[in-house]
């Protein structure tokens, strides 16, 4: 898209506003101000960082051999005051939100301000070079007639956008995610509501890591209870509350979406920002309520029940585009709830379980030893386990059509798990779904269908899971793949800015204390992204310094220069990509093919077409009989193969 994202001067990168701090000048003479030196940084970042409690840190600080360390802090407490001098980000507030029926508590919302956490993320650097700032359109060739859907920014959505914006303007797309999660173990029935927010301009593959901190923590939703006889009463004024929440948090956007906001990249380049909505990842039943709908109602197809939706007035936001499809909800848990039931009675339970423990163990795969009608509890992973083994399971034993139904069914949900998605994929995704409203009736047929309480026959469709499926094709071209607003990135989410801070707390005040913690965490955060980012800039500055008084060449000098470049993104990853990052053994043989071009000894590293293989160098076995072998790995014909 041509004449968008135009930078309208220099602004202040990561490091400059890092430098206006208030304490900026001591930095200039420690680089580690509040802190003695960097030993004495070292040793506060990792206590906070840790699950110590304040009572254990103190424990730890009290030691005869901690006080031996020179160290400027003694207790606890000594150590957050020094946290609170760190320069901050975006702060956290807390008002009373009023109600006008009764509360037993008064109701009390934790937030901060939603377009600072995005600015925090538009320009921190380890997003640089990881952010698109323009619509694009990809396609698998040259003539420009088959197209490829990836990125929220290569969707038509984002590019139809472009068009109703100002020209040169940049978009920043709005991710939203809420769910209720618990937040104490085995009793207590503690809930917490956290949402949370992210930019759908950063590209999925980094986006979606957990390790990347791209989700951040924008407000604590309040649990009210209201007070009033008629139960139903009770869940629509929960409703209209959790709106009104909303409608105040997202009050920065509706207006940068109105008017725009000049926003600094990672780089310090100011662009005229407008923030529209581009996607929500909920649940079902949450869907329902934010598009103020009852349960069983499809809820991008009929908006109506409350009277003043959070979405109202946000302009280039639309319910039927930002409420997009979501794997983790709508796909594997729709799998567990109703595919394996149909299977189960089809079979008997029995029988399912008996077809489960005959299946031969397969690397990378989990094993279901004792079948899975009596699994206690079933995550998202097991479910997705499960999904790989259903049809193979009731091959033969169930009615041709009940097969075709599953297997239909589940085509079309690794279809649209696809990494990237062109237009014949989409026609493919909706010919599954179509094939699967052909043979749906044999389940109908079989009496396969029942109620989950009273085990009575249905007769009836009236699954919004399923309907929902309908949205999949169209989501597709309109926000990009559907496998980018999956809920598994912000389910881990809850763990580390909720589950996690309320592990070390004393049980009072869940809200306040999760808040204060996570301020503590992103100062640290920051301040170690900082100092390490100082250091390497100093280095290469240094470094620069020497090249010129050697009379080096511009060509060597401009070497130097992208030596610190790289220096600088390989502290960032180091500090926030994965710790460990899978081998890439398709590499490995190429190098390897090329240091051993004159060597005779073969390669234990080595590609055949599309795959490659590594052998250990210490087998796991050093001496197996073919019968033992073929008994071990399940391969009954393996000596007659031979």
């Amino acid at each position: 898209f041509e004449g968008t994202a135009i930078v309208y001067g220099i602004g202040d990168t990561f490091l400059r506003r890092f430098d206006m701090d208030r304490h900026a000048f001591h930095c200039q003479t420690n680089m580690y101000y509040p802190f003695a030196n960097f030993g004495d940084w070292e040793m506060a970042n990792f206590l906070l960082q840790s699950n110590l409690s304040m009572r254990e840190v103190d424990n730890y600080l009290s030691l005869s051999m901690t006080k031996k360390m020179p160290l400027s802090f003694w207790t606890a407490k000594e150590l957050c005051g020094r946290i609170e001098d760190l320069p901050k980000g975006p702060c956290w507030k807390v008002r009373v939100v009023p109600t006008h029926h009764l509360t037993p508590n008064p109701v009390q919302l934790y937030w901060r301000d939603s377009l600072e956490c995005i600015e925090a993320l538009f320009n921190h650097p380890f997003y640089a070079g990881k952010m698109d700032y323009s619509p694009f359109r990809v396609f698998t060739a040259a003539e420009r007639v088959m197209r490829v859907y990836s990125e929220w920014m290569s969707s038509d959505g984002a590019w139809d956008l472009q068009m109703k914006v100002p020209v040169g303007s940049t978009l920043c797309g709005v991710i939203l995610s809420s769910d209720k999660t618990n937040i104490t173990n085995v009793c207590g029935g503690k809930v917490a509501h956290p949402l949370l927010i992210s930019l759908a301009n950063i590209r999925m593959n980094v986006r979606n890591k957990g390790s990347s901190h791209a989700f951040l923590l924008t407000a604590l939703m309040p649990i009210a209870e209201f007070i009033y006889p008629v139960t139903r009463i009770c869940s629509v004024l929960e409703a209209c509350l959790f709106h009104t929440c909303l409608d105040f948090v997202l009050e920065p956007f509706k207006k940068a979406a109105q008017f725009g906001w000049m926003m600094a990249d990672p780089l310090g380049n100011v662009r005229f920002c407008f923030t529209p909505l581009v996607s929500y990842i909920v649940d079902t039943p949450e869907a329902c309520m934010l598009a103020c709908v009852r349960g069983k109602t499809l809820p991008v197809t009929k908006a109506i029940g409350i009277s003043r939706p959070f979405w109202r007035d946000w302009l280039l936001s639309d319910p039927h585009r930002f409420l997009t499809p979501e794997c983790l909800h709508h796909w594997h848990r729709m799998s567990w709830d109703h595919n394996v039931k149909w299977c189960k009675c089809a079979l008997g339970s029995e029988e399912l379980d008996f077809h489960f423990s005959l299946l031969p163990p397969i690397t990378g795969l989990r094993q279901f030893k004792s079948g899975i009608t009596k699994l206690k509890q079933v995550g998202g992973r097991t479910q997705c386990d499960i999904q790989r083994y259903l049809v193979v399971v009731i091959a033969g034993a169930a009615h041709p059509d009940v097969i075709a139904a599953v297997h239909t069914l589940t085509e079309f949900h690794y279809l649209a798990q696809a990494p990237a998605i062109t237009e014949e994929g989409c026609e493919k995704i909706a010919a599954a779904l179509a094939e699967f409203h052909h043979y749906k009736q044999a389940i109908i047929d079989g009496g396969l269908r029942r109620g989950d309480q009273s085990g009575s026959i249905l007769e009836h469709w009236e699954i919004p899971k399923l309907e929902l499926l309908q949205s999949v094709v169209p989501s597709i071209s309109q926000v990009g793949l559907v496998l980018q607003w999956s809920a598994d990135t912000t389910e881990h989410a809850h763990i580390e800015v909720v589950k996690d801070p309320v592990s070390r707390m004393n049980n009072k005040d869940y809200s306040s204390q999760i808040c204060r913690h996570l301020d503590r965490i992103e100062k640290c955060q920051m301040f170690d992204t900082a100092v390490h980012l100082r250091g390497t800039a100093e280095a290469g500055s240094s470094s620069s310094a020497v090249e010129h008084d050697g009379d080096q060449s511009d060509g060597e000098v401009d070497h130097v220069v992208d030596d610190v470049g790289e220096a600088e993104a390989a502290v960032l990853n180091d500090l926030w990509a994965p710790k460990q990052s899978p081998s890439d053994f398709f590499e490995i043989a190429a190098k390897l093919l090329v240091s051993t071009t004159l060597s005779s000894s073969l390669l234990r590293t080595f590609v055949r077409g599309s795959t490659a293989f590594h052998l250990n160098f210490r087998p796991t076995f050093r001496r197996l009989s073919v019968d033992a072998a073929a008994e071990k790995f399940a391969i009954p014909d393996l000596r007659s193969a031979l």
